[in-house]
């Protein structure tokens, strides 16, 4: 099997020749090209090249361009702090919405106006031609209530929903607009899958009737898009307790990426056996390990995965979240090298025979 061939058949959770992977090889992948972060994270060209190194020289099972939180946000002026070592941000002394008055400024944008947003669709473009068919290419999008956050602030923008909810879904509603439009732009790149982030879907930032009130609905009409146009929905979510009932109700997703147990779940175990059959999972190594941990623990924690979740198929190994920028990049390898020669759920001849 190729890895477009290993992933189709874990999306379909079927037999594959080993478990599919991906440590989500982000910044660190700047690394790989001798880039600045600032450089990686602006240029398309270098960009493109650093997540095709990253596959090739990793024997990744597909590409995830995740670049930072910060890209969507720009279609509104937000000014972006650029850092030396970790992913960009916005500049938290100077954000667009100031108080709940200023959500009211907030309109449809034109995605084509902003450099982040068309840095990031000619880095799918770039990477769809590179991948030549043999991995799937996803694009990763950061949902509207994430991105406006970034003009906001999270905490801010948490307690603005309670004092004038009607002005932040309203200005969500517009942000979804725009996204409407980039996702498909995404679209017509010809990438595998479009990768939303849903990071309020998760009990550790609001409570689950709050999230399908002010983003459950939006969510859909981004994923309704994807499947109207015959692109995968998956969904990235590193929040703890997940809803995943609520955003596979909303999205109808193939796939979740996530770093922590659902909600509705008291284990990985639990996860697996509700949710192994409707989704397929990915994770869930948590990325401090890569800092952190010894070899021996990380390949351990690798292990403890597959046999969690890679019964019957419909799992993807990987890092619950991006791989740490400042990490060294052997436990990425390791993750990989793991994934290749551990396969306790692999039929043999004789059973896939009978």
């Amino acid at each position: 099997m190729n890895s477009m061939q290993r992933v189709t058949a874990a999306i379909m959770r079927e037999e594959t020749d080993r478990c599919p992977v991906y440590p989500i090889l982000a910044g660190i992948s700047r690394k790989l090209v001798g880039a600045t972060y600032k450089e990686w994270s602006t240029d398309a060209k270098i960009c493109a090249e650093a997540f095709y190194r990253s596959v090739v020289e990793f024997e990744l099972d597909t590409a995830v361009t995740l670049i930072d939180l910060s890209i969507e946000c720009d279609a509104w002026g937000q000014p972006i702090i650029y850092n030396e070592n970790d992913a960009a941000h916005p500049d938290y002394k100077n954000q667009v919405i100031k108080s709940t008055e200023d959500y009211a400024k907030i309109k449809k944008a034109d995605y084509r106006t902003s450099e982040r947003m068309m840095m990031h669709i000619d880095v799918c473009k770039r990477l769809v031609e590179k991948s030549n068919g043999e991995f799937p290419v996803v694009a990763f999008v950061f949902g509207p209530l994430g991105v406006l956050s970034m003009l906001r602030g999270q905490q801010e923008m948490y307690m603005d929903i309670y004092d004038d909810p009607d002005a932040v879904n309203a200005a969500a509603r517009e942000i979804n607009e725009t996204l409407k439009d980039y996702v498909n732009a995404i679209i017509d790149t010809g990438v595998n899958a479009v990768m939303l982030d849903t990071l309020f879907a998760s009990g550790s930032i609001m409570s689950k009737q709050m999230w399908k009130e002010t983003e459950g609905g939006l969510a859909k009409e981004l994923a309704d898009i994807c499947h109207a146009r015959g692109c995968l929905v998956m969904i990235h979510n590193c929040g703890e307790k997940i809803y995943m009932d609520a955003q596979i109700e909303s999205m109808n997703p193939c796939a979740i990426s996530f770093l922590h147990v659902p909600d509705d779940c008291k284990d990985f175990y639990e996860c697996k056996q509700k949710y192994g059959s409707k989704v397929t999972l990915i994770g869930c190594v948590p990325p401090p390990m890569a800092i952190v941990a010894t070899d021996e623990e990380w390949i351990e924690k690798c292990k403890e995965q597959i046999d969690m979740f890679g019964a019957g198929g419909g799992y993807m190994l990987a890092t619950g979240c991006e791989y740490p920028s400042c990490a060294d990049l052997n436990k990425a390898r390791l993750m990989v090298e793991t994934a290749k020669s551990y396969n306790p759920h692999k039929k043999s001849v004789r059973q896939l025979a009978g």
